[in-house]
């Protein structure tokens, strides 16, 4: 078998110049000529590049369909297994090698399989750890009380559900969709847990993936904690600000590693972490490894949206126990007299086994969107991969919350979207450019109105090129606000240009993912600066120069507004098909919206990618729920 065609998937990009040079050093290592163990390797970095956690021998013809490789040069599973079992490169699971090959046919750089081994073990640790005995019982009053009836007494209340449920267990996670009152059902829960303890000292921190998701998160309890029925000392003790992930584990700059780990964990008793779906393998494995198994965690996200840019699809991994997932005999009992009302018989596991579940809640009810909204019904469509039926629904009947628009040539795309453009963005430039002339003492209110405004509509991509990309979405949409008069300045940096940073700067505090606004300085009197709106409803403001890299943000691409809603989303999708378009992509971007989604796209494409799942190949679910090969 000749090795010289890696060269040429290189020169045609199927392969990284990495991937080869990884490949080689393979090879070499392994001491000879060794043409199955190059295409392994190249194939297994690769893998990890596209946001797999190992590649899966037993599926050459899903590898070669993804990169255009020919599978006919796919040796059989057997010599696979005959000859990556004699390369000294290669290792079972737990051995110190390069390579890991499981039972089952996975093949891993050993990091990685590392990264879901202590991800795997620190999980199912929290899932049978047993603390003190619960009394059900005696958690009905409270319950009751911050989890008020709002429906038939005998209808299940699914927060209340998870509340208990992270009573039961040290790790609790609670799935929702937009509006299910993911964030309001933690911080009830938190409340729960001071009184629990009579309110004492119970150390607590807040966190999310992105600096944006953690101020929203931030805000979401503050906003909560007013309405809990409790003690006003049990409301003061809930925490008040959250972090970054990064942040919290203590981030060296220019390094890859964290001043919290094993060896020094994090002083905390429960660890909330909020838009969980965005959380790589890596760091959700060193977060886990840095949290004290004494310590209560709860993971907050949506198991239906995208998965993180990079390797591992750790909340669906989680979740994906079972659909609907079903809770314990002994579960159900308990939960029942805890919370007053009966679990469905659907939701009840007649048999014993996969007891863990029980730590994983599934939210049902939308607080944002009635059942039968156009958001609610579409988004409910392409989550159950109803093709036929979310196009049905897209040509049929019209909603105020959903406008449907078959997308013309890339070409004319401009003039199509002008209205909604202007629209969308001309309040808050006007408040924008009228922040020179106000005074100083107005300052931050006006900045806080600038910011509200322009995060009240945000145009989505798919792609990040090509003419329905970002980069030609933002161009154009510089181009019909300059010409309606709306952009004042010069052409890089004119008043109100929104700018989102791409590369984290621990020295500035400005994190991937964070949105500034170029404004008039009303607050310290110079030349316009780039303010950024922090947790706490303050401003920080940065001259453009000392910026880290950065990119206008009139449109963002699906994947970058994940921790992010907006009241209305213009959604644009690509004339032509593409592998990144997939189910999970077009519900997260219908879902950032929270009053109203303006869709372009073609039927064909809209198919397409309904009937396309992404996926990510793991260990992790075996791990946790299956016959475990690792």
């Amino acid at each position: 078998m000749e090795i010289e065609f890696l060269n040429e998937w290189c020169r045609t990009g199927r392969l990284s110049f990495l991937d080869i040079h990884f490949a080689r050093f393979m090879e070499g290592l392994a001491g000879g000529d060794m043409p199955e163990l190059a295409l392994a390797a190249a194939l297994a970095s690769s893998a990890v590049g596209r946001g797999h956690v190992c590649l899966d021998l037993r599926r050459p013809w899903e590898h070669a369909r993804q990169k255009g490789i020919d599978a006919s040069l796919w040796p059989s599973m057997e010599r696979w297994h005959e000859v990556l079992g004699r390369c000294k490169v290669v290792g079972s699971p737990g051995e110190y090698r390069p390579l890991i090959l499981d039972g089952a046919g996975r093949l891993y750089l050993y990091r990685y399989w590392e990264y879901q081994q202590k991800l795997s073990e620190g999980l199912k640790a929290r899932m049978e750890a047993v603390g003190e005995p619960l009394d059900p019982v005696i958690l009905r009053e409270p319950l009751a009380r911050l989890f008020p009836v709002e429906e038939s007494a005998d209808a299940v209340d699914w927060q209340k559900v998870a509340a208990f449920s992270s009573m039961w267990h040290s790790l609790c996670v609670v799935s929702g969709g937009p509006g299910t009152g993911k964030t309001t059902t933690v911080a009830r829960i938190l409340a729960l847990l001071l009184e629990r303890t009579g309110g004492s000292n119970l150390r607590m921190a807040l966190a999310a993936p992105t600096g944006k998701a953690a101020a929203r998160l931030q805000e979401a309890i503050a906003a909560a904690r007013e309405k809990l029925n409790c003690e006003d000392g049990i409301k003061s003790a809930l925490p008040v600000s959250a972090s970054t992930i990064h942040r919290l584990l203590g981030a060296t700059p220019g390094s890859s590693t964290f001043r919290h780990n094993e060896e020094n964990p994090l002083p905390l008793d429960v660890l909330v972490v909020d838009e969980a779906s965005m959380v790589d393998l890596p760091l959700m494995s060193r977060l886990i490894q840095a949290l004290p198994l004494s310590a209560r965690l709860i993971l907050l996200g949506d198991k239906d949206q995208l998965a993180s840019v990079e390797a591992g699809a750790v909340l669906g991994d989680i979740c994906s126990v079972g659909e609907p997932v079903a809770f314990s005999p002994d579960f159900a009992d308990a939960c029942q007299k805890a919370c007053g009302f009966a679990l469905k018989k659907r939701t009840i596991r007649q048999d014993r086994g996969k007891e863990n579940s029980d730590c994983i809640v599934q939210l049902q009810k939308s607080y944002r969107f009635s059942a039968e909204s156009g958001i609610a019904v579409l988004s409910r469509k392409v989550r159950e991969k109803d093709v036929e039926g979310a196009l049905a629904f897209l040509r049929g009947e019209k909603y105020a919350d959903l406008v449907w628009n078959e997308v013309p040539s890339c070409h004319r795309l401009g003039k199509a979207i002008k209205g909604e453009v202007v629209d969308g963005f001309r309040h808050y430039l006007v408040a924008a450019n009228a922040l020179g002339s106000k005074p100083r003492e107005a300052a931050d209110l006006m900045l806080k109105k600038v910011f509200a405004l322009f995060e009240g509509f945000r145009i989505l991509c798919a792609l990040r090129e090509g003419l329905c990309g970002v980069s030609a979405l933002n161009r154009l949409t510089e181009s019909i606000l300059q010409e309606e008069g709306l952009l004042v300045g010069g052409k890089r940096w004119y008043v109100g240009r929104p700018v989102i940073v791409t590369r984290n700067d621990y020295g500035l505090r400005l994190f991937n993912g964070d949105v500034g606004i170029y404004l008039p300085d009303i607050v310290g009197g110079r030349e316009p600066r780039v303010f950024f709106a922090g947790p706490d409803e303050t401003f920080r403001s940065f001259h453009p120069q000392r910026l880290p890299e950065h990119e206008t943000v009139f449109a963002m691409t699906v994947h970058k507004s994940q921790g992010s809603e907006f009241d209305d989303v213009l959604l644009v999708l690509p004339d032509r098909d593409s592998p990144v378009l997939t189910r999970e992509l077009i519900y997260t971007g219908i879902t950032r919206a929270r009053k109203r989604v303006s869709l372009w796209g073609s039927q064909s494409v809209m198919r397409s990618a309904v009937a396309r799942s992404t996926e990510r190949l793991s260990g992790l679910s075996d791990a946790l729920w299956g016959e475990s090969s690792l």
